[in-house]
């Protein structure tokens, strides 16, 4: 699968499970670590839980397991890296402490309106 058609995936599934704030990182050409990342706000710790579920069953049942998955069952920050994607699920205290969007600052934003639509 190609690392767009992924984020477009993980995009549609985070939207489709009422997450908030989701921001589509274009990371290309600003490191190796991912050509994406995903960030999105979930309201309580079983929110988070429960969009990491979405996500990783939408993209495994597309042939697409999670090469790693960060942080426990009780988080308010989960991970799960599929190599080309790395989706970040924060409760909102937790992200605007990391504030990984400003960190990212040089990546492209893409507009996923058009994904969420769909």
């Amino acid at each position: 699968m190609e690392p767009f058609e992924a984020a477009k995936l993980a995009t549609k599934a985070l939207s489709d499970k009422q997450a908030t704030d989701i921001r589509l990182l274009k990371t290309t050409d600003l490191t190796v670590l991912a050509d994406y990342f995903l960030i999105c706000t979930a309201n309580s710790t079983p929110h988070v839980r429960t969009l990491y579920d979405e996500v990783d069953k939408v993209l495994s049942q597309a042939g697409m397991p999670p090469l790693r998955r960060e942080g426990s069952r009780n988080s308010t920050w989960l991970l799960l890296d599929f190599g080309c994607l790395v989706v970040h699920i924060f409760q909102r205290e937790t992200r605007e402490f990391y504030s990984l969007e400003r960190l990212w600052n040089d990546a492209q934003e893409l507009d996923i309106n058009e994904i969420v639509e769909a």
